[in-house]
């Protein structure tokens, strides 16, 4: 891992300088980026440029503003299939929602309800992110209260690695099989959960859908590889202003997927955010910012494992820096013996280092205790990480 640090440090430092509120303030370590990601300079300036040179409404009128902005947000749909990896635009679709839960509701409400029949049975991972398991739930009820029964079954995992498990899931499948909800990387754990396993598990006709949060915007997300159905994520996770996200869609398994109801007006501010985000990571290169994050995260928890009185969530096998193992996608969760994790997270504080300090939304199969949770992005160095551990040791 040191190898990383020597070969990207001054990538990082370029990267680093370009973020107003890090430079701002650098005796500040902002390590909640699972939580929302900080904004570069170009991101900004996209947006105040769009505001101050061609702020209208989209699909509303015919003067040159409300024409720019109309192609803008068309536009953007296809920067989103492209930074994805769409290895066939043509057939596929992109919606922009609020977020990643809005879009999973949305995917949940607005498709789901209309491709499930009486019998079918749904797979849930109950052990991820509330957003990727109440939205199916309420599916299911909306559809009993029309009289329409399916089942909804938990997903699997493995005890020791908190991944999916593919053998026992492979055996929950059947032919009423009719949907399977996943993550891509733990919001809690870190973990790259292998969606790949997920498709030879459940066969080539089960629809899944994506909560991709945690992946877009830290390591490369190519649709055409991970085989999946519906790709949702949060663009303030991946550099962009919060209130935009996307829903990408392959739509060749069930029926076409389109959001129902009245549009309205969409956040084209936010989507110009988003374009410049996805514009930005581009060109930082999303393969490079996972190898930095998952260095910073395998120094940490190497750190970690070696202090008394610290319990590391998640793979016990991946904790060492030369672990064989999975290291952790730039997010690491730990609890310390006799202290509460809003304590810590308080402690934490006072000496710079910005984490979060709680349950983490977890669903209801998941951590029934609270933890610190560091979250890394490529603003972090590896200097941080050593003045963390040792504020950790000292305590």
């Amino acid at each position: 891992m040191q190898s990383v640090f020597k070969e990207l440090e001054d990538w990082n430092a370029e990267l680093r300088a370009q973020f107003p509120i890090i430079t701002a303030s650098p005796e500040l370590a902002y390590l909640d980026s699972a939580a929302t990601a900080q904004k570069p300079r170009a991101v900004l300036d996209a947006v105040r440029t769009y505001l101050t040179t061609a702020n209208a409404n989209a699909g509303r009128g015919s003067y040159p503003w409300a024409n720019r902005t109309t192609a803008l947000v068309a536009q953007a749909r296809e920067r989103v299939a492209a930074f994805l990896g769409d290895p066939a635009p043509d057939r596929s679709a992109v919606h922009f929602v609020s977020g990643a839960s809005e879009g999973l509701r949305t995917v949940a409400r607005d498709w789901l309800t209309e491709h499930l029949t009486a019998g079918d049975e749904i797979i849930v991972p109950f052990a991820d992110h509330q957003a990727n398991a109440q939205p199916w739930l309420e599916a299911q009820r909306l559809l009993a209260a029309q009289g329409v029964r399916v089942t909804v079954r938990e997903m699997p995992y493995q005890a020791s690695s908190h991944d999916y498990d593919p053998a026992r899931l492979a055996e929950l499948v059947g032919e009423r099989t009719a949907f399977v909800a996943a993550t891509h990387v733990h919001h809690v754990y870190g973990g790259d959960l292998n969606v790949h396993r997920i498709r030879q598990a459940v066969g080539p006709s089960v629809p899944i859908c994506l909560d991709a949060a945690q992946s877009v915007g830290h390591l490369p997300v190519d649709v055409g590889t991970l085989d999946v159905d519906f790709v949702v994520f949060s663009g303030h996770k991946a550099m962009a202003l919060p209130g935009i996200g996307a829903i990408w869609a392959r739509n060749t398994r069930g029926p076409e997927f389109a959001p129902g109801g009245w549009a309205g007006t969409p956040n084209t501010s936010g989507i110009v955010s988003l374009v410049a985000a996805l514009d930005w990571l581009d060109a930082a290169a999303p393969a490079r910012i996972e190898r930095w994050t998952v260095a910073l995260a395998a120094r940490l928890t190497d750190g970690l494992r070696r202090l008394p009185g610290y319990e590391l969530l998640g793979c016990q096998l991946s904790l060492a820096v030369d672990s064989p193992v999975q290291q952790r996608h730039g997010i690491v969760s730990f609890r310390r013996h006799g202290t509460s994790a809003n304590d810590l997270g308080f402690v934490l504080s006072t000496h710079g280092f910005l984490v979060r300090a709680d349950s983490h939304c977890q669903a209801r199969a998941g951590e029934q205790e609270d933890s610190v949770r560091v979250s890394l992005h490529v603003y972090n160095t590896p200097e941080e990480i050593d003045r963390l551990l040792g504020v950790l040791d000292a305590l």
